[in-house]
């Protein structure tokens, strides 16, 4: 039997009820346009950025994009293809932000910014192989990202007082989101509709908030 991982564990929402299709889970479905948005919305604020390097936030627009369509289709299919879908671009998103983070707001050179990523990386694998992959609903793969945006706050708050205090805000509607996340299979009885949606419409403006950081930084730079 092959061992069970955060990666492979298959998530069940309260809102599923047991069949394919886009009524199976609107509101989980539907609500991955929030993730679409949000990429559109970074999209037009970082095509002003016309001066200096912006591959990295480009690419974190596409993740952005990727993860509205990848999350729509597994909420609506839920095989094992889509649950990649969903999880690769989420995966893609966190690690390019967090290089990037570094790189622009913290100016680490290279070796720091490697150096900082790997233990993030080595603190993801070890939660990924020793935490039950349904502890907490599943939210627990999401464990290592808090405890990093929990730090990356704390630092930043140091070296840009107004940045460190919008990431002190999407660190507290972040932690909503995974409350809502976690919560979701204990409210089926009362709320059939779970709350699974409220995740995914709050993280969509986490992630819109984290990147807007990046975007106004990078036409902060530009010569004027």
């Amino acid at each position: 039997m092959a061992t069970e991982t955060v990666i492979t564990y298959l998530d069940a929402y309260c809102e599923r009820a047991g069949e394919m299709g886009l009524l199976a889970e609107p509101l989980n479905a539907l609500t991955n346009l929030f993730f679409i948005v949000a990429a559109i919305l970074a999209a037009s604020e970082l095509w002003k950025v016309k001066q200096g390097f912006r591959v990295d936030l480009w690419l974190l627009v596409v993740f952005l994009f990727s993860i509205g369509v990848g999350s729509g289709l597994w909420h609506v299919f839920a095989t094992q293809h889509t649950m990649l879908m969903d999880v690769i671009p989420i995966t893609l998103f966190i690690n390019l932000y967090l290089l990037s983070a570094l790189r622009r707001l913290l100016h680490l050179g290279w070796g720091g910014t490697i150096a900082a990523w790997l233990a993030y990386f080595g603190l993801g694998m070890a939660a990924q192989f020793t935490l039950p992959p349904d502890l907490f609903n599943g939210t627990i793969m999401y464990i290592p990202t808090f405890v990093t945006l929990l730090v990356l706050t704390m630092v930043v708050r140091r070296e840009h007082r107004g940045v460190g205090h919008v990431f002190g805000k999407v660190l507290l509607v972040w932690c909503a989101s995974l409350v809502f996340r976690t919560i979701d299979p204990l409210v089926c009885e009362a709320f059939p509709w779970g709350t699974h949606f409220l995740w995914h419409m709050l993280n969509a403006w986490v992630l819109w908030r984290l990147l807007r950081v990046l975007i106004d930084r990078a036409r902060y730079a530009q010569p004027h």
